[in-house]
């Protein structure tokens, strides 16, 4: 029984739980997101707040905006948006309880850290309507039609609504190649059947009464670059966890050069 619970030990606490400092971040309010990568890039917190800055910019955050983030992590973003947008109203969602408990013991300022899934959302859980909401590299562990279904009830009117996401190209694929990716796609826990392509997310955020859609391809910058990165790590050492980012990278690595799956920025304004 001894090793059983060796190895226990050795599991993630969660499914969705990330060795931040094997990735390369060591603060107490980590990142774990799969970063913007580009010429700029100095270290792995700064693409990963590159990739919350560029949502940020789209959604164009303001001081004054009620806002909320949901699947906050270990509460990085959090923080960025406290420092850098000075935002006051500000709310969170994560279904990690441990990393709850450190956020809140972290960021005491904050308005309210939600322990639930964004997927279950109650109006009655918030004291009121939102004028952002970001979903920083998150959403498309989750069907669209759900993670829309459940955030739009939350938004102001002109309310903005900003995510990360997995698209599909307009590739005709074979039954071979659905099931290879229905398996690789599964152990990142996404569900390749309901992924969608652009025209059909689209008409999915229509119909969930948005407008001023857009839908930017981050697949260079995110999926090849977080590869990249892993790749060019030596002394990340062994374990489980190790394996878990190993085995992320190689499908980011994957996921590019096929072009099949594409990763997404989308924003849209609530009618």
């Amino acid at each position: 029984m001894k090793w059983i619970q060796a190895i226990q030990q050795q599991l993630p606490q969660h499914k969705y739980a990330i060795n931040a400092e094997m990735l390369g971040d060591t603060a107490e309010c980590a990142w774990t997101n799969l970063g913007f990568w580009n010429d700029t890039t100095a270290s792995y917190p700064h693409a990963c707040q590159q990739l919350a800055e560029r949502l940020a910019q789209t959604v164009q955050l303001q001081p004054n905006d009620r806002v909320l983030d949901l699947g906050c992590g270990q509460g990085a973003s959090l923080k960025y948006w406290l420092a850098q947008y000075q935002i006051k109203d500000l709310e969170a969602v994560e279904l990690q309880p441990k990393c709850v408990d450190h956020i809140q013991k972290q960021l005491p300022q904050l308005k309210a850290v939600h322990c639930q899934s964004f997927l279950n959302l109650n109006r009655n859980s918030f004291s009121d309507l939102f004028d952002v909401v970001m979903c920083i590299d998150a959403a498309y562990h989750s069907d669209l039609n759900s993670f829309l279904a459940s955030v739009s009830p939350l938004l102001n009117s002109k309310g903005r609504l900003g995510f990360h996401y997995l698209m599909l190209s307009d590739a005709h694929l074979n039954s071979k190649q659905k099931l290879k990716y229905r398996y690789l796609l599964k152990a990142a826990d996404v569900r390749f059947n309901a992924l969608m392509t652009e025209q059909q997310i689209q008409q999915t955020l229509a119909q969930h009464h948005f407008e001023q859609i857009n839908i930017q391809d981050l697949s260079t910058a995110v999926f090849a670059g977080f590869s990249h990165y892993i790749a060019s790590r030596k002394d990340m050492g062994r374990g489980l966890e190790q394996f878990k980012i190993q085995m992320t990278a190689k499908l980011c690595k994957t996921l590019f050069a096929e072009g099949i799956v594409r990763y997404i920025q989308v924003n849209a304004v609530k009618i």
